[in-house]
């Protein structure tokens, strides 16, 4: 079994679990995997084409897949998926009401 670490944002749609295990030998058997399980969270994990979304970085046992094989990245049998969704968007100060804004 291979251990998902589910982020927070994403937790609605595992039923409130951290943690999911399935079975799977490279990272998109596993995203698969939990798919199935929870069909809601393909949307937020996938694009259209069946590609990671850009916004999503998976890493296994620390590394990011990007750096690897990306999906057909292998997971060994005790192997630790996280999901990271990436972060944008804020402000500093100085524009108007007191912050600057970026578009």
């Amino acid at each position: 079994m291979r251990k998902i670490l589910i982020p927070y944002a994403l937790r609605s749609f595992t039923e409130r679990n951290a943690e999911v295990e399935v079975e799977g030998n490279t990272a998109g058997e596993v995203l698969n995997a939990l798919v199935c399980i929870y069909p809601d969270i393909k949307t937020h994990l996938f694009a259209d084409n069946d590609k990671l979304r850009d916004f999503i970085n998976l890493f296994i046992d620390g590394k990011n897949i990007n750096t690897l094989q990306g999906l057909d990245t292998p997971i060994a049998d005790n192997g630790e998926v996280m999901i990271i969704p990436a972060i944008a968007g804020g402000a500093i100060a100085g524009g108007k009401n007191g912050f600057r804004t970026y578009q």
